[in-house]
């Protein structure tokens, strides 16, 4: 297939819904491969008979507790001239996924890299949403302990865009609890559920309802959440008040939880300084 000395490593998406999603380049290189490599290989087999394909080499596992192992095989099989492939169970591989260790040491080895783009819950999700799409940025599953959850959601409270996560059902109640507490409770979102499959649905509006809503109280299938970017309010004219940076701070404090990014959400609201705020509030 690829045409050298050396083989090729295929980065193959893969459908996350509808198998028709897969591409006619995907299929032929999946087919026509020397070594497959799946997270899960039942559920690839199964999507392959689905498919109707026919694999002319092997299929092995590569997950996150043997990528280190298999990764020195797969370097051997394409410097001998193989042609390797990397599929997800479900998506673009390496993004939410196990592949990105022996991606890098390929590509470390000076050997080639292909992508055959298509299905990603990542894009999917973000052009359906109606939220801002740029700038975005995939955070992909949470924590599943409460205390870890809040940290990660914590270090993003500064990223000025749109974030993507992928939440698991078993746990979607709490996990957009979580998210509301930390981003606010009327920081608009959008929760997505069985993308590209036949009962694909959608919620849109603010996290403090999302939460309340109906898939949360009865989740079924695979879920995203795309929060939009903090809505930016107009800036009072004239110099701030007192009362002003009092009620802005308290606000900002009610919805994200930590003082001192209250302080900065109030102080961006406000169109002042961190200093001059605090001396608004705190100094006599």
């Amino acid at each position: 297939m690829a045409g050298s000395e050396t083989g090729t490593l295929w980065i193959v998406a893969t459908p996350i819904g509808t198998l028709a999603d897969l591409s006619r380049r995907a299929g032929e290189v999946i087919e026509n491969v020397d070594l497959l490599l799946a997270e899960d290989t039942r559920r690839t087999r199964r999507l392959i008979s689905g498919l109707g394909l026919e694999l002319r080499g092997s299929l092995r596992s590569l997950h996150e507790h043997n990528e280190t192992k298999v990764i020195p095989d797969v370097l051997a099989a394409l410097n001998r001239g193989d042609d390797v492939a990397l599929v997800s169970d479900a998506g673009t591989p390496v993004l939410s996924d196990p592949g990105y260790l022996l991606v890098h040491q390929v590509r470390q080895e000076g050997l080639s890299v292909a992508s055959v783009p298509g299905p990603s819950a990542f894009t999917a999700a973000l052009a359906a949403a109606g939220q801002p799409p740029l700038p975005a940025t995939l955070v992909g599953f949470l924590p599943p302990r409460q205390g870890a959850r809040k940290r990660r959601l914590g270090g993003l409270l500064s990223f000025p865009g749109t974030l993507v996560f992928f939440l698991s059902p078993h746990r979607l109640a709490k996990e957009l609890t979580d998210v509301a507490e930390v981003f606010g409770w009327q920081r608009p979102a959008t929760l997505l559920a069985e993308i590209s499959k036949r009962y694909e649905r959608a919620e849109t509006g603010v996290l403090g309802d999302l939460k309340d809503g109906r898939e949360a109280a009865a989740p079924r299938g695979e879920y995203v959440l795309v929060v939009g970017p903090v809505i930016q309010k107009s800036a009072p004219s004239g110099p701030v008040t007192r009362e002003q940076a009092r009620r802005a701070y308290e606000q900002a404090l009610e919805e994200v939880g930590d003082r001192r990014e209250a302080q900065r959400v109030a102080s961006r609201e406000l169109n002042i300084s961190r200093r001059d705020l605090y001396a608004l509030i705190f100094e006599n």
